[in-house]
């Protein structure tokens, strides 16, 4: 389904917002001239120091062109043996929407596990632990977990350091697919620092595009026996952009004057504006907490249908009739004003 003039504002994703002015501008001065090309530039070499003091002094940043690479990439980093395999929640990006990149990519298997509002537990780990030194099984190397969830869940800094240290005692280690890691801060009031370095993670993505850039991811390390694998994996996954300054200009933006954390904030709040908004709504419940930028609701399906006329949003449980509303960087209070009277309207008329 295309957007355009009928759709006032995309609630399906904040992959769908434009760029930040702020980011835009400092793509703008990347491009005075010429430079060298493959990250070997003044702008990547400043983003890998942007990295140092935002994460610590032994954190190595690299640029990266998306999300879905970034995961191959920081997973594979983790996997050393042709039989190590992944814990995951079973509603993982890298389980669900990532088109078996991992298993395809990587030959790895994913040990998925159920989990409430998206977030694995400590015990979830050791429930999977049970083959280990078994030669008739794949043998767990890593656990990878999202921050945000995919259920707009956030863990904690001592959820996340429980995680590694459950991790770490069984000889494993932590990944994070950080495509939301910013929102995540914003809500938990933390800085980036204290739910990945300080928390015990590993290797970890940090995502820009759902925070106002255009086309800027990175993998982050923070084990040093790893980082020395990254160019050559960075390479062979397709993900060494030969025009890197452009990317690294971004990252550097958004790392400075937290301007990661401004627009995150933002997202959440108009986030929890629209729940707040869906309390006088019959017939809408939540169907998860919100503690990011995505609203998960469930509604008659004759309420989501008038209402997906005029905005663009997606099913997330079609059968149960949930759905997920997700904020951005630039979604205004008037922008969810008038998605929640277009909502009151069609509950109306419906209920």
């Amino acid at each position: 389904m295309l957007i355009d003039a009928m759709y006032p504002k995309s609630f399906a994703s904040d992959n769908h917002a434009g760029v930040h002015p702020d980011i835009l501008e400092a793509m703008t001065t990347a491009n005075q001239g010429d430079a060298p090309a493959y990250g070997d530039d003044t702008w990547t070499a400043a983003f890998a120091e942007k990295v140092k003091e935002v994460f610590g002094p032994e954190a190595e940043g690299f640029a990266v062109l998306n999300g879905a690479g970034a995961n191959m990439v920081g997973l594979a980093l983790t996997l050393a043996r042709r039989y190590d395999a992944v814990i995951c929640a079973d509603s993982a990006h890298i389980a669900t929407h990532e088109a078996g990149a991992a298993e395809r990519l990587l030959g790895v298997k994913l040990m998925t596990v159920p989990t409430e509002a998206g977030k694995l537990r400590p015990s979830d780990i050791e429930s999977r632990l049970g083959g280990l030194g078994n030669p008739h099984e794949s043998q767990p190397a890593v656990v990878s977990i999202s921050q945000v969830t995919e259920l707009g869940t956030c863990y904690s800094p001592d959820e996340m350091a429980a995680l590694a240290e459950t991790a770490h005692a069984a000889g494993l280690r932590l990944h994070v697919d950080g495509a939301r890691l910013a929102n995540a801060a914003a809500h938990l009031g933390c800085d980036l620092k204290t739910i990945t370095a300080d928390a015990g993670v590993d290797v970890f993505s940090f995502g820009g595009t759902k925070n106002g850039a255009l086309a800027a991811e990175a993998v982050v390390v923070l084990d040093p026996s790893l980082s020395g694998a990254v160019p050559f994996l960075r390479r062979q996954s397709l993900q060494l952009a030969s025009k890197m300054r452009f990317i690294s200009a971004q990252l550097t933006a958004l790392l400075t004057d937290d301007l990661w954390h401004r627009n995150a904030r933002h997202a959440n709040q108009m986030a929890t504006r629209l729940a707040d908004g869906l309390a006088d709504i019959p017939g809408v419940t939540l169907a998860h907490p919100v503690q990011s930028n995505a609203v998960f609701a469930t509604l008659p399906h004759a309420v989501t249908e008038t209402l997906r006329r005029r905005y663009l949003f997606h099913y997330w449980d079609e059968t149960a009739g949930t759905v997920r509303w997700m904020t951005a960087f630039d979604t205004t209070p008037e922008h969810v004003d008038d998605f929640l009277d277009d909502l009151r309207k069609a509950a109306a008329t419906h209920l």
